[in-house]
């Protein structure tokens, strides 16, 4: 029974993925903005090129440009839109079907996310293609050990952020605009997150209280392993496996509080 289980759980993940796959590459266009519109860390890497503060991070024009496209790379597959499409999901009335079916309606938010990750890897690829045609000094090639590591940090961030999302997603069972308190987020994750500049360019005191935050290992971290810059491997795992471990309970507990006083038609 465990092994018809198993191929049984199997299936039906090959299915909303391939369902998941199948929607979002019909909003391939949108996706291709979505795409273009995360060109921040290039804007930022324009900056810092002018500035004399790179070469006192340790972080020559290389460094900078690897930095910065890996910084890039690592948002475009770990951001996180749960908590509005739940958002939507619960105005709409769309919710009420999801909790009747025997899957948890996170898994469904989990497949979209996989499935647009991977309608964006040919737009993040061109990307990247341009840049180095643009900048060919900054070319580099991780070796497979530093990608493999780095698509594990990348796969961490991004399970950080959905748990904090889906946190605040579960305050959608009480409040109809959640949502804004996840904007309420974005301005320390912009500053803490090495989005806007890598972690060593804040004060000491700055770096240690945003060490204590989730925001430096969702993209610090992981750009750093990608880019081949030097970063506390052991510190940054542990810290992301913290938080998920930290997370995954408190999503569940607030889940199972909202699910018993949802009322909806049909629930």
């Amino acid at each position: 029974m465990s092994g018809l289980a198993r191929r049984l759980r199997l299936s039906v993940a090959r299915a909303l993925l391939s369902s998941q796959f199948a929607l979002m590459s019909e909003y391939r266009a949108e996706i291709a903005l979505w795409a273009l519109s995360g060109l921040l860390p290039f804007i930022m890497l324009a900056l810092w090129r002018q500035a004399p503060a790179g070469a006192a991070l340790g972080l020559g024009p290389a460094g900078l440009d690897r930095y910065f496209l890996s910084a890039y790379l690592v948002r475009q597959f770990s951001v996180v839109w749960v908590v509005f499409a739940f958002e939507e999901d619960a105005l709409l009335g769309r919710l009420s079907p999801y909790l009747l079916q025997p899957l948890h309606p996170l898994w469904r938010y989990v497949a979209a996310h996989l499935a647009e990750q991977l309608t964006r890897l040919p737009f993040a690829a061109a990307i990247a293609a341009v840049f180095f045609a643009v900048n060919p000094a900054g070319f580099w090639i991780p070796s497979p050990q530093r990608f493999v590591l780095a698509w594990l940090a990348t796969l961490g961030a991004f399970a950080i952020g959905f748990l904090l999302q889906s946190l605040i997603a579960a305050l959608c069972f009480w409040s109809e605009k959640a949502s804004a308190l996840e904007r309420l987020l974005f301005v320390p994750f912009l500053f803490f997150s090495g989005l806007l500049a890598p972690l060593q360019a804040f004060p000491p005191a700055v770096r240690a209280v945003a060490r204590w935050t989730p925001f430096p290992w969702l993209i610090d971290f992981p750009a750093r392993l990608l880019a081949g810059l030097p970063v506390d491997q052991g510190t940054g795992f542990a810290a992301q496996l913290s938080w998920i471990a930290l997370l995954m309970p408190a999503v569940l507990l607030l889940w199972r509080a909202g699910v018993r006083r949802y009322t909806a038609m049909g629930a």
